[in-house]
């Protein structure tokens, strides 16, 4: 008991909630697995992060782990995103059984990233990862080391969603977006005819040390109509349906069991369980929406369900 205690009075003072997440690794596509897993490499020049010069942070897409921060990302005009430097620890190095590269990895699950390569000039530190752009995912936050949960949900217009969970303690960042459809990279004005398969969604990121998936899961089935088929409140369409997007298994059981908690109480839940695909970021004036404008959501508000 003692020792508990000891533990619990360090952490608190070392500014951590505890106990701490530990979220399962997120499920890969083919293509991710391919290199992630099976440490193969994307084509050059076609990577979604290759010429991303936004202010943020990198995170391993298996785990979450921050790895690099924008302001040591360059262009070496190679195909694939460079960085000439990584949050400490975050990153590590293993020679190539052939003896001629050195290989990059996530310290945390062992994700592949890419290759390092040393004195090339590029800039003054003199090095350059080499990263593929599928092992990482971006987020437009400094985040400090350790390693983020991501979760996605689409429960009618993303800009009420995105107002609540930007608010909660513990979220780093909400980004609108669309997932769910068919039309790769689609417009506001493609979805708006509901002809893409798409819903309007939300990404969250999140410290684990702050909050956890569950939680964030309940406020967002308190936040929005649950019962409620392709529609919320007076925004009509399949954009406009409830879902939740997996990024693991452990999500999908906390999913599904918080519904059969809603199903018991006598809720007609018509909120969908999936797993997660491409995630296509908004239009910039999507983004932050009611904090912009000072106006307040129209169908989205709180009630107690839990």
């Amino acid at each position: 008991m003692k020792r508990l205690l000891l533990i619990y009075i360090l952490v608190i003072m070392s500014g951590n909630s505890f106990p701490q997440e530990k979220p399962a690794l997120n499920l890969l596509t083919r293509q991710e697995a391919d290199v992630i897993i099976r440490k193969g490499t994307e084509r050059p020049f076609t990577g979604k992060y290759e010429k991303n010069t936004a202010k943020g942070t990198y995170i391993c897409k298996q785990c979450g782990s921050a790895l690099y921060h924008s302001d040591s990302k360059f262009d070496a005009h190679c195909g694939w995103p460079s960085f000439d430097d990584e949050i400490p620890g975050a990153v590590l190095r293993h020679p190539d059984p052939d003896g001629m590269r050195t290989e990059i990895t996530c310290a945390f699950c062992g994700g592949h990233l890419g290759h390092v390569f040393n004195g090339e000039g590029f800039t003054p530190k003199n090095i350059r990862h080499c990263v593929n752009s599928v092992s990482i995912d971006f987020v437009p936050v400094v985040l400090k080391p350790g390693r983020y949960g991501t979760a996605v949900f689409a429960g009618g217009c993303f800009w009420g969603v995105e107002y609540f969970l930007q608010k909660e303690p513990g979220v780093v960042s909400v980004t609108s977006g669309y997932t769910g459809g068919h039309v790769p990279n689609p417009s506001y004005r493609e979805v708006c005819t509901g002809t893409t398969g798409h819903a309007e969604a939300v990404k969250i990121i999140y410290d684990t040390r702050l909050t956890s998936y569950a939680k964030l899961l309940q406020l967002f089935l308190e936040i929005h109509d649950p019962t409620q088929v392709n529609r919320q409140g007076p925004d009509i369409g399949e954009q406009y349906r409830s879902e939740i997007f997996y990024l693991n298994g452990e999500q999908k059981e906390t999913a599904e069991k918080y519904l059969s908690i809603l199903k018991s109480k006598g809720y007609r839940v018509a909120t969908a369980v999936t797993m997660a695909s491409e995630f296509y970021e908004a239009e910039d004036y999507h983004q932050d929406y009611y904090f912009k404008t000072g106006k307040l959501p129209y169908c989205h508000g709180y009630t107690k369900r839990f």
